[in-house]
């Protein structure tokens, strides 16, 4: 079944089966997710959570797509638009360096990733409301310091998926490959600083 965002029937479990679905995700990845332990998860029965979402995948991609939609509204509330540039790429690197190196952060990414080939249809779900959702939501902090002349943007697409990958940086990929221990808050104020120090040298006005 193709997972589809007009197969989603919301109702007064809906929360409830979307929290279970991401313990249980988190916990055992895609694949490793049974409808009966999701459904046990979410202290609801089978028939509810089918009610809700008749396709695995599609649960999968609506649990990411609201999380990542929470964490960016979240990360837009701490940007202040008033304050300098390099203030408020600052706060967007935190964020997204933080989002990256988190638990949802790393299983959501190697889940969209390993299931994308299998299931194109959870794959183009899953960039729509990651990588797309970044550019859209960080482009609209970045059209507002090149209306100041602060920054000289040509691309906002480019630039936003620049600023991006330069979030995720080693540590993103050490910790997806099992070979990082433990993050410090040195190691993120250090990348956070060559987030903003490199995509400063490239577009400031």
């Amino acid at each position: 079944m193709t997972a589809r965002a007009a197969d989603i029937k919301k109702g007064r479990k809906f929360e409830q089966v979307l929290q279970g679905a991401r313990d249980v995700f988190m916990r055992d990845g895609f694949e490793g997710a049974s409808v009966d332990e999701i459904a046990r998860a979410a202290g609801v029965s089978k028939a509810t959570l089918y009610s809700y979402f008749p396709d695995k995948r599609l649960l999968f991609s609506e649990v990411a797509r609201v999380e990542c939609n929470r964490q960016a509204s979240e990360a837009l509330a701490v940007i202040d638009i008033n304050a300098p540039v390099e203030a408020a790429l600052h706060s967007a690197a935190d964020r997204l360096v933080r989002f990256f190196l988190s638990d949802f952060g790393q299983q959501v990414y190697r889940i969209g990733i390993a299931e994308s080939y299998r299931f194109p249809d959870l794959g183009a779900r899953f960039y729509a409301s990651g990588p797309a959702l970044l550019r859209e939501r960080l482009g609209s902090v970045l059209k507002v310091y090149v209306a100041r002349g602060d920054l000289v943007i040509d691309d906002l697409d480019v630039a936003t998926s620049q600023f991006g990958d330069l979030c995720k940086g080693d540590m993103f990929v050490r910790r997806l490959c099992g070979v990082c221990e433990g993050v410090q808050e040195a190691d993120i104020a250090r990348a956070v600083d060559a987030v903003v120090t490199m995509f400063l040298a490239r577009y400031r006005g």
